[in-house]
């Protein structure tokens, strides 16, 4: 009986241990989410490179990506729906400053790195006879879902030469793929779009129907910077898509990664240190990565630094 008693003990014992360890271990693992971009757009497979690179210099965190937009990943993170998004300078600074379209500032979104330029471009259908953006009255645009930095700087454009949505037949797509789908079937006549050059998607639709890009000129440039200083004047290259004989300029931004502010210092680290040490996968993915520093990361956009991208940098000697 003594005996018996003895076993069913350490029968218990080593029940309790077991369950003990996998509660440890349950207790010991963290989701961060990862919020990107639309389907079509470049933060998608750039967040799925993050995923595969954090989550191995990272024991125990799965990283959930998300799709998301510029301003929708600056109001996710802000709001605790995501730990960790990619971003538009230009948004993420009116999210900081609580100008429109945030409804108030942003507290807890702090910056981790720059990443690359951003162009915002303007296609059309080489045979719809638009010439310039003033020529897209009574067409018909598609543009991306509120939310998406895009979409706002399609707004902007708009404005300083006079129009309005009203003024079109807007098409709010909810992914690139889908506007591409849109202007290939003629539904559409003109595509507006932030991301790298050259687009994939505008690629995918130069392929099925002649393309142009639309130019804005100096002055122009000029009216939509003092809409919001972080425009920058950027040129799409002739010969970056099929046909394109002529340089085509128009205003751009940097993306980003923010994260949130509560997120622990050391973690943040070796999230930048882990980032820093696999960049070639991810050029393999974007090729406006390749040649990245720790000093264009640390590029100060007027958001504050996370303290653990701080420490990193300051280890790195560029802050």
């Amino acid at each position: 009986m003594v005996r018996g008693e003895r076993t069913m003990r350490k029968i218990l014992v080593t029940a309790l241990a077991a369950a003990g360890m996998a509660t440890a271990s349950v207790a010991s693992a963290e989701t961060l989410r990862l919020m990107t971009g639309p389907q079509g757009g470049v933060w998608v497979p750039l967040g799925g490179a993050l995923k595969a690179i954090w989550e191995k210099a990272l024991p125990g965190v799965t990283v959930q990506t998300m799709p998301g937009a510029g301003i929708a990943n600056v109001r996710g993170v802000d709001e605790g729906k995501a730990e960790i998004g990619f971003g538009n300078t230009i948004s993420t600074v009116d999210g900081y400053n609580g100008l429109a379209p945030f409804p108030k500032k942003t507290e807890n979104v702090c910056n981790l790195a720059t990443l690359y330029p951003q162009y915002f471009q303007i296609v059309v259908l080489a045979d719809a006879g638009i010439r310039s953006v003033a020529d897209l009255k009574g067409r018909s645009l598609a543009a991306q879902t509120r939310g998406n930095t895009a979409e706002v700087v399609t707004q902007h454009v708009l404005q300083v030469y006079g129009l309005s949505y009203n003024d079109l037949k807007v098409n709010f797509m909810a992914s690139y793929t889908d506007a591409v789908s849109l202007m290939k079937d003629g539904h559409a006549q003109a595509f507006t779009l932030g991301t790298t050059i050259p687009s994939g998607a505008v690629m995918d639709l130069a392929s099925a129907r002649d393309i142009e890009l639309l130019s804005l000129d100096d002055q122009k440039i000029a009216e939509l910077r003092k809409l919001n200083p972080g425009y920058a004047a950027v040129t799409v290259p002739a010969g970056t898509y099929p046909k394109q004989t002529k340089d085509v300029q128009t205003v751009g931004y940097a993306t980003h990664l923010i994260v949130s502010c509560k997120l622990p210092p050391e973690q943040v680290r070796k999230m930048l240190e882990s980032m820093v040490a696999n960049l070639g996968d991810l050029v393999a993915v974007n090729k406006a990565i390749q040649g990245l520093t720790p000093k264009a990361m640390a590029q100060d956009i007027g958001v504050p630094f996370h303290p653990g991208a701080i420490a990193f940098y300051k280890a790195q000697g560029v802050l």
